[in-house]
């Protein structure tokens, strides 16, 4: 694993590995993000046609967690990416430049359970919990403050976290190998609405709008491709107001792009796609702007990531955001 890894750092930072495809401008923006709702304004931007509003042609790509989503562009695979912000500093930390450029989101997350005796965070002592894989996003929050600041437990010693694949949390609980899962949108309103399971703990309450999901780009991309950078986030703006401000027909992409079911609810009758996107947006909501508080967040999960060993030595959250692009793309 660690000659991988290498190997992509190498790639990434040009060193000299001949299989390193060269970075040029003549092809599509390659834009990678992490399957999860909260990543919609990519999707909403490509199906909107804003980014060829914008004369960008774009190519979306979509992963399971932020580590492969990073393992891709530090192979060169990628251009831009809607990526958590504790994969982005984990690998800038490695020697991976790359900035965040903008917020996508705020909220997600929560933790959820179809065991009745499980009524607050504090029951999951000494219960099996499913995260995803060590070392994303999700799982620094869930080890930094879900377990150990809100609930008062020691990960890994007070509970068993058992790492899966997201889509595959609904049907742990329901096959009982796990007692709760921490997941996000839409699996967490999929399975409230349909009454097999119920949230034990809503991030978005304990920590209101907190940013999730950033828009960042190696430096490479930076210096190579500004303009086509500007552009994307013009478009990722117009996404996010497109979201905000028509609730219906962005509710029916996102139901359609997510290839979302109807569930059947605890009393027999059919919840259509665009109701579970509806729930969804109880514990999610999206926003392009980068606020103090947000940098205060990313540098709390850069301080989680400390000290659960995924950094070898502290950072300063500034040294891996640059908003002057998001401020080029507010000039029109």
């Amino acid at each position: 694993m660690r000659k991988i890894v290498v190997a992509a750092v190498a790639a990434f930072i040009g060193f000299a590995t001949p299989q390193a495809p060269a970075q040029t401008n003549d092809h599509p923006l390659r834009v990678g993000w992490v399957f999860a709702m909260a990543n919609a304004p990519a999707l909403i931007a490509d199906k909107k046609g804003f980014y060829a509003e914008q004369g960008l042609t774009v190519e979306l790509k979509s992963f399971g967690d932020g580590p492969v989503v990073q393992q891709a562009l530090a192979a060169g695979e990628l251009d831009v990416a809607y990526i958590g912000a504790p994969p982005v500093y984990q690998w800038y930390a490695r020697g991976l430049d790359a900035r965040i450029l903008a917020k996508v989101n705020y909220g997600q997350a929560a933790v959820i359970t179809n065991d009745p005796a499980i009524r607050g965070l504090s029951d999951l002592r000494g219960r099996k919990l499913a995260g995803v894989a060590r070392g994303s996003g999700m799982d620094v929050l869930l080890r930094g403050f879900v377990l150990k600041e809100a609930a008062g437990l020691e990960p890994d010693r007070d509970v068993s976290l058992l790492q899966m694949a997201v889509g595959n949390m609904t049907g742990a609980l329901d096959g009982h190998t796990v007692d709760a899962a921490f997941t996000w949108e839409p699996f967490i309103s999929q399975s409230v609405l349909r009454g097999t399971s119920r949230v034990v703990f809503d991030v978005n309450q304990a920590l209101p709008s907190y940013p999730w999901y950033v828009v960042m780009a190696p430096v490479k991309t930076l210096q190579s491709r500004p303009d086509d950078v500007v552009k994307l986030l013009r478009a990722h703006a117009k996404a996010i107001a497109f979201l905000n401000d028509h609730k219906e027909e962005a509710d029916r992409l996102i139901a359609e792009a997510f290839k979302l079911e109807p569930v059947t609810g605890p009393d027999g009758r059919e919840i259509p796609p665009t109701a579970i996107v509806a729930e969804a947006r109880k514990r999610l909501g999206w926003s392009d702007r980068l606020a103090e508080a947000d940098l205060a967040f990313i540098q709390r999960l850069i301080n989680y990531s400390l000290a659960q060993g995924l950094l070898s030595q502290p950072l300063d959250v500034r040294q891996i955001v640059d908003t002057t692009y998001l401020q080029q793309a507010d000039r029109k």
